[in-house]
């Protein structure tokens, strides 16, 4: 069931491309590849500035460069370094993992830490990270241990520079692929392409138009574990999605599953009756941060929380009758105004 960084709660919606025409306005390319222990793919029409194969080796070079900073999985990059440094060290940050790590930090405060991006040593001590995957929980002692190394508000970030204030281990992984894709889609733009669909294990950023005029269309999946349902299809133009659910990436004991979507203040899985939360956002990072977040809030906290801030929320919950739809009035919103333009 284990896939470390692959929160996949979208489907791409397969449609027909079109193959015949003259105008490469009115063409579909596509590229892809592996990256953060899943894969990337890049839709789009019109032809890059300087060719097809440089936009492709733009893109691996920056999903290189952004794994070489945020992956745990690396023993030599940025945040391993940081997570190996001993009580009083700093590491100087490269920029994109300073601004990735701004904005988690201000989550985090936003949400009183049910989001917590130094949750490092519970997500490695239930089996979710580079650790060997488990099979059974851990036990109590050892949570509360791990528990101990987690808070956010342990950390110093001054400009770029990180202080290591001892045993804290950052994880990034509810972030990193979102700002992937927003790098993504910044390196399109860059080579002259304004319609395009980025996705990276699930997450998604989209502009403009298909060709001939036709929406990008994504689907939310249905959060019951171990079947492929769709649950509403999202038409996506100018915005980025993102989505966050415990039905993929889990572990089962005694007929009870541990979801990988640990509460950061209570040290275990979620046990709530949400089952996804899907968030629309402008930037794919924000909408990807912000999935976990209110997963961890939950369907009543979570709700007040997005609909608060007036954010673009889907929330599938599950019921004694399958499941409920909660949609925040912004999400509601976007849906129509997108609909509406088909």
């Amino acid at each position: 069931m284990r896939n470390p960084l692959l929160r996949f709660s979208l489907l791409l919606v397969a449609f027909a491309l079109l193959t015949a025409c003259d105008d490469t306005t009115d063409r579909l390319s596509q590229l892809s590849g592996p990256t953060m222990g899943t894969s990337w793919s890049v839709k789009f029409t019109g032809t890059p500035e300087n060719g097809v194969p440089a936009l492709k080796s733009a893109i691996e070079s920056s999903l290189e460069d952004i794994n070489q900073e945020m992956s745990t999985y690396l023993p030599d990059s940025a945040i391993s370094r940081f997570n190996g440094l001993e009580a009083g060290g700093s590491l100087v940050l490269p920029s994109d993992f300073a601004m990735v790590l701004d904005e988690a930090l201000g989550l985090a405060e936003a949400t009183d830490g049910a989001y917590d991006v130094t949750v490092g040593p519970l997500v490695n001590l239930w089996g979710f990270g580079p650790d060997p995957e488990r099979f059974e929980p851990p036990a109590a002692e050892d949570i509360e241990a791990a528990r101990r190394r987690v808070g956010w508000h342990k950390l110093k970030l001054d400009d770029r520079t990180l202080t290591q204030p001892g045993g804290v281990y950052l994880d990034l992984s509810s972030i990193a692929k979102g700002f992937a894709v927003d790098k993504l889609a910044h390196l399109l733009e860059k080579a002259g392409i304004s319609n395009y669909l980025v996705e990276i294990g699930g997450e998604l950023r989209a502009s403009g138009t298909k060709p001939q005029g036709l929406p990008w269309r994504v689907a939310v999946e249905r959060p019951i574990p171990g079947v492929r349902e769709v649950e509403k299809v999202v038409p996506l133009r100018d915005l980025a999605i993102a989505s966050s659910g415990d039905y993929r990436n889990f572990f089962e004991k005694d007929g009870k599953l541990y979801s990988h979507t640990l509460d950061p203040r209570t040290g275990r899985p979620v046990e709530h009756k949400l089952g996804s939360v899907t968030v629309l956002h402008s930037s794919c990072a924000t909408a990807d941060g912000l999935a976990t977040a209110l997963t961890v809030l939950g369907p009543e906290k979570g709700l007040a929380f997005a609909e608060e801030r007036e954010l673009a929320a889907l929330f599938i919950v599950r019921t004694d009758d399958g499941v409920e739809e909660v949609m925040t009035p912004a999400f509601e919103a976007l849906l129509e105004s997108r609909e509406g333009g088909n």
